[in-house]
């Protein structure tokens, strides 16, 4: 790609941008009191058949809930990654255009100091609650930031007037404020001001959950809508719950990650999420199975399986216990309830291209037996449990193909969309924003958003959100895709030589085509068979690499 042209695309972008961020207006025919509330809620490194309603075992009925009295998503996607995905979703704009076209811990050399790579939000594109709250709102985050801690890119100079944020990619889950890399602290801000220490007490989810609704509560005589960010670090690494909830799963998960694996696909096909007859990914290391674990081995994985599966039922109670807040005080018929998963399930071993959080975790912590969930132990799901979370698709977190990037989607509204469905129709986390601007009455065509109100499909009037001919990219960390309509082109990056693409029929830094109708799990490569469309959506990738200043990476920064 041409790198003069890229600048300039990126600086013209932002110019746009910014003269265009002073023209937020509210349709005049969109009354404050018909406007609802809007709660957001992102889970971290959820599976796609994590939760109940999209095939899990997992006690989620919360969640579940809000999928049987809303529209759950079969074919929603994000970023491979957290603060991509973050981005998008607060922006409705491609993540290399507004700051975050790689991970800051991620950067390569060339990406440097390079327009769309500044590792924050930048500054000239308008946030989502700062457009709401030019419209009326007022606005609160409880959680997860990950979009940068300075430069005006911190939650309070993004739009939010009250705020407790985690600015790193993780933490421990309690009170001892262990970073994921090493010793230093991470950083979390109460309004804006650190935090030297947390309460004993500390659980992140609930204490995520139990600051939002402070927030709600302290403002309750307000009479304008409100737009609450609830951004739990749950289920992230590193794996940690409370013991009475990890006690709710004890043996559980004792036939193992190839049994849970099969249950779950046959679950997700009864649903309607996932065809039948499909074959499924069969793992990094086709070859490793339960039976070949030792007792002990077996013992270990399943324990932790059963704190994976704790954490998320702890989001579900706390999620339940906002809920029961909001119908408690008659606002749960006025509220728009948006959920989803930030990027697939985690699914990389600590000493699978991982150094320094390898190193740190044999070093801060203790990972026996009985120690396991506990606030000094580090583990992670690993890629085992996390082809059964992602079942049937290929990879998980991290990469571009669908066990990556598709995600657990759910939007409810009841009082104001039509019935309750599946919708099989391809959305992307870039939809969000447009989509709820456009039930406020806030008017988007001059910001110059990627993503597309859903708000047509939601109230049954459009059986898509996008048409086929539209076409959908990404890059990070140098490993690629595009769909279109059924197609897929994927290409892995050349740098991930910690897994054997090769026993799987892939070939680094090489296009492979799917049709994912028939192949969710891309195991099938139609590069072959389909040179010319191949090429023809090789070339829609490249435009969206140009349009979107791209810049793949000269070095591996791991993942």
């Amino acid at each position: 790609m041409n790198r003069e042209i890229a600048y300039i695309v990126s600086v013209f972008a932002a110019l746009l941008l910014a003269a265009c961020n002073k023209d937020t207006s509210v349709n005049n025919a969109t009354e404050a009191a018909t406007r609802p509330n809007i709660l957001l809620i992102v889970a971290d490194d959820l599976g796609y058949t994590d939760i109940g309603a999209y095939g899990s075992e997992i006690s989620t009925p919360n969640i579940d809930s809000l999928a049987a009295s809303g529209v759950a998503f079969s074919q929603f996607y994000a970023s491979p990654m957290c603060s991509p995905s973050r981005a998008m979703l607060l922006t409705g704009i491609d993540h290399h255009r507004v700051g975050l076209g790689n991970l800051v811990s991620r950067l390569a050399d060339n990406q440097r100091g390079q327009p769309g790579y500044e590792g924050r939000l930048i500054q000239s594109v308008a946030t989502l609650p700062q457009i709401l709250k030019k419209a009326g709102y007022r606005n609160y985050f409880s959680g997860k930031w990950h979009l940068g801690d300075s430069n005006g890119a911190d939650p309070g100079s993004r739009g939010f007037d009250r705020h407790f944020a985690l600015h790193d990619s993780g933490a421990s889950h309690f009170a001892n404020m262990m970073s994921l890399s090493g010793p230093e602290k991470v950083l979390y801000t109460d309004d804006g001001k650190p935090v030297d220490e947390l309460p004993d007490d500390f659980y992140s989810t609930r204490f995520y959950t139990d600051k939002l609704i402070e927030y709600l509560d302290a403002d309750s005589k307000d009479d304008r809508p409100f737009f609450a960010y609830l951004a739990y670090t749950a289920p992230h690494f590193p794996l940690q719950a409370p013991l009475a909830s990890v006690e709710k799963y004890k043996g559980r998960y004792d036939e193992g990650f190839d049994a849970l694996h099969a249950r779950r696909l046959a679950r997700a096909q009864e649903l309607n999420l996932v065809p039948a007859g499909i074959r499924s990914f069969p793992g990094i290391d086709p070859d490793r199975n339960w039976s070949s674990l030792s007792t002990p081995e077996k013992k270990s994985a399943a324990r932790i399986m059963e704190i994976y599966a704790a954490m998320i039922d702890d989001v579900d109670a706390n999620i339940g216990k906002v809920i029961t807040y909001l119908r408690d005080h008659g606002l749960a018929d006025d509220t728009l309830v948006v959920f989803i998963s930030d990027n697939g399930a985690e699914g990389h071993r600590l000493d699978q291209g991982l150094g320094p959080l390898d190193d740190w975790s044999k070093e801060c912590c203790d990972n026996s037996f009985e120690n396991m969930g506990n606030e000094d132990s580090y583990l992670m799901l690993g890629p085992d449990w996390a082809r059964a979370s992602m079942a049937p698709f290929r990879m998980f977190k991290g990469f571009t193909s669908e066990g990556g990037v598709r995600v657990p989607a759910i939007v409810n509204f009841p009082a104001n969309f039509a019935g309750t469905r599946v919708f099989d129709g391809i959305a992307t986390i870039m939809d969000i924003a447009p989509t709820i601007l456009d039930i406020v009455g806030v008017d988007t065509s001059k910001l110059h958003m990627d993503g597309k109100s859903m708000l047509p499909v939601l109230r049954g009037q459009s059986a898509a959100v996008h048409p086929d001919e539209v076409s959908f990219g990404w890059e990070l960390l140098g490993k690629s895709a595009l769909r279109q309509g059924k197609w897929k082109i994927v290409r892995e990056s050349r740098f991930s030589d910690w897994w054997d693409a090769d026993s799987l029929g892939i070939k680094r830094n090489e296009w492979q085509l799917y049709d994912l109708s028939q192949d969710p799990a891309e195991l099938n490569d139609l590069a072959g068979n389909e040179p010319q469309r191949l090429q023809n959506m090789i070339a829609l990738w490249e435009e969206y690499a140009a349009a979107n200043g791209v810049i793949m990476p000269d070095t591996a920064r791991s993942y």
